[in-house]
């Protein structure tokens, strides 16, 4: 079964930092693309970072210089290195990626989230 695993996440104080990790398993070939979203307490889930499949990267205006994110191609794994950690970042995170399998187009898989607190 292909699934992706989301860990890492927590309560942090401001200012601190946090890794989200999300690893592709079952029988895929790669991640082609991948993406984190976040979805705060009454809002939309709003993109917070995607990874192209040559690395190139792209980030809400809200983290951008604070969060990073990257990925091993090795592990099937992409990350989101979050520094500086504001209230505002609090939410639930999910990870979001195109997989490649050895035949047919790539498919979208959701990861099942993981919640961020930022609070003192």
């Amino acid at each position: 079964q292909v699934q992706l695993v989301e860990s890492g996440g927590g309560l942090v104080q401001p200012g601190g930092s946090l890794r989200l990790s999300c690893a592709a398993s079952g029988s895929i070939f790669r991640i082609y693309t991948g993406g984190w979203y976040r979805q705060a307490p009454g809002k939309q889930r709003e993109l917070v970072a995607a990874i192209t499949s040559g690395g190139s990267t792209n980030y809400a205006d809200s983290v951008k210089g604070r969060f990073t994110i990257s990925r091993d191609n090795a592990k099937n794994t992409v990350y989101l290195q979050m520094n500086s950690l504001k209230p505002e970042d609090t939410g639930d995170y999910y990870c979001n990626a195109n997989l490649n399998f050895l035949s047919g187009p790539p498919r979208n898989y959701w990861g099942q989230g993981t919640q961020v607190t930022v609070s003192s």
